[in-house]
């Protein structure tokens, strides 16, 4: 007789799927992404709004305000309701935008870190075929490739009615070049903000793992990272200075001639800069104090790119930073090397 023995082999393990961890990301986040993709299809359609039937309308009244003409009417220092209509669309468009690297810190440090972290379900996928700093780099780059492309769609829709509405802009004053949300949605900064709120929202997460508190605490560090940065701009690329007589410096709102004012002050006939001194009632007071003009420091509208690239290279430093402290703190946690 003769007997069969069968003999299994060995159970090895599997390697996961290609893109396993990005459908694992959609999955889980899925609302998260339905929140995104509607924010983003509201602005966009937003701008498209204002750059068609929205600046259709602004610019036929601006047509019967008569101010293209060579004797614009007295209506045409006040906005009407077809512009006020367009400026309030596209200034909400900007705050919108503005209000993404809070939103992103939120989700970010709550929902995408610190909630896997409290309940477990971080250890649970690394104790799998995940490592845990593929955990991380997958948590990071799903979510940094949609905020990127999302924001960089709007920011070309921003710059596309920002540069065919330039005059109505010009003529009514409302929003300048310079603005806080205005120059940031028009350029490389409102991308490069949203992925900083992303990567400080991770590492707040990563250090304080119960969801409530990364969320609070996340966007609030972002918020104050805004701040700071925002009052670092004018320092980031050289000023031009104009020089302005006393008449003019008195009697004139230069500030809106030149672009963003940084700072000014009294000339005295050594060229020494002095504070502009209060001459309320005192005919003489500027000859008795040696005044003999102002000087006016500022950033003109050619200084739009420099500003903006220097800004978005300090911005992404510091995400790069924080990205880096993450994997470094997750590290060190687990004692992953890979």
């Amino acid at each position: 007789m003769t007997t069969t023995v069968t003999v299994e082999a060995p159970a090895t393990r599997t390697a996961p799927r290609p893109g396993g961890l990005l459908w694992a990301m959609l999955r889980i986040h899925r609302s998260a992404l339905w929140f995104w993709l509607m924010l983003m299809a509201l602005a966009g359609g937003a701008l498209l709004w204002v750059y068609g039937p929205g600046a259709d309308a602004a610019w036929e009244e601006y047509r019967q305000m008569r101010c293209g003409s060579d004797s614009p009417g007295r209506s045409c220092d006040y906005t009407g309701p077809a512009m006020s209509r367009y400026d309030l669309v596209l200034g909400t468009t900007g705050s919108l935008m503005s209000l993404v690297p809070l939103l992103a810190a939120a989700w970010a440090g709550g929902a995408l870190i610190a909630r896997e972290l409290e309940t477990g379900t971080a250890r649970l996928a690394w104790t799998q075929s995940v490592s845990p700093a593929r955990w991380l780099a997958a948590k990071l780059a799903v979510p940094a490739a949609l905020i990127a492309v999302g924001m960089l769609t709007l920011t070309l829709l921003h710059r596309l009615v920002w540069t065919t509405g330039g005059e109505l802009h010009r003529t009514f004053g409302l929003r300048m070049w310079h603005n806080d949300a205005v120059f940031a949605a028009n350029g490389t900064l409102a991308t490069a903000y949203a992925l900083l709120g992303l990567a400080v929202g991770a590492l707040v997460g990563l250090l304080l793992p119960r969801a409530l508190a990364a969320l609070g605490v996340a966007a609030t560090v972002v918020l104050v990272l805004l701040i700071q940065l925002m009052d670092l701009r004018p320092h980031l690329w050289p000023v031009k200075t104009a020089h302005l007589s006393n008449d003019y410096y008195i009697n004139h709102d230069y500030s809106g001639a030149l672009g963003t004012v940084t700072g000014d002050g009294a000339l005295t006939s050594t060229g020494a800069r002095v504070p502009v001194p209060d001459c309320v009632g005192e005919p003489r007071c500027l000859s008795d104090r040696d005044i003999t003009g102002f000087y006016v420091d500022y950033h003109p509208p050619a200084h739009f790119w420099p500003l903006q690239l220097m800004e978005t290279g300090v911005v992404l430093a510091v995400a790069a930073v924080a990205v880096a402290a993450s994997f470094w703190l997750l590290n060190r946690r687990t004692g992953a090397t890979a």
